[in-house]
C-alpha cells in the first residue's frame, strides 16, 4: 500500500495549509487545516477534512466494512449501517486520540442483535487494522443500535 501526499499550499491555492493525497489505488483525498487566527499564514481555511479527521473518518470505515461483510457472510438480510465516531485527544503534543466511542445502527430484516454484537466485536478485536491499532493509545469502547425493517 503506498499514498503520496503534497503540500498544495506552495501553489497559490486559497488555503495556505492545503494538501492532496494521492493513494497507490488511484484515488486523491483533500485534507486542510484548521484556521488560525493568530498566524493566518500557518493556519489552514477549512476547506476539507483535518488530517487527524481523516484518520477517524478512515477507521470508521474500516470496521463499518468489517460489519457489514461479517452480517452478509452469516446469511443476514442487513439493509443499512452507520457508525457514529466521538473522539477525545490529548491535551499536549502529540495529541493522540485518547478515547474513541464507535456507535453503530444496524438497518435489517431479521437481524438478531446477538449477530450484531459479534459482528462489532469481531471487527473490534481482530479484523479492522485501523481501530486495532488506534486501540494502542486510545481506548475504544462500542455501542449499537439494531433498526428492524
Amino acid at each position: 500500500m503506498e499514498c503520496t501526499v503534497s503540500w498544495t499550499g506552495a501553489l497559490g491555492t486559497r488555503s495556505g495549509m492545503g494538501f492532496l493525497a494521492e493513494t497507490g489505488s488511484g484515488h486523491t483525498l483533500v485534507m486542510d487545516g484548521a484556521p488560525d487566527a493568530a498566524k493566518p499564514d500557518n493556519g489552514g481555511q477549512n476547506l476539507a477534512p483535518r488530517p487527524m479527521e481523516t484518520l477517524l473518518a478512515g477507521a470508521g470505515g474500516c470496521t463499518a466494512y468489517d460489519v457489514v461483510l461479517i452480517l452478509k457472510r452469516g446469511r443476514h438480510d442487513v439493509r443499512g449501517c452507520t457508525v457514529k465516531l466521538d473522539a477525545e485527544r490529548a491535551d499536549l503534543d502529540p495529541k493522540v486520540f485518547t478515547k474513541i466511542n464507535m456507535h453503530f445502527t444496524v438497518t435489517g430484516k431479521g437481524v438478531p442483535a446477538a449477530a450484531v454484537e459479534r459482528a462489532i466485536a469481531m471487527s473490534h478485536d481482530k479484523y479492522c487494522s485501523a481501530s486495532v491499532m488506534l486501540g494502542k493509545t486510545a481506548e475504544i469502547t462500542t455501542s449499537f443500535e439494531l433498526l428492524v425493517v
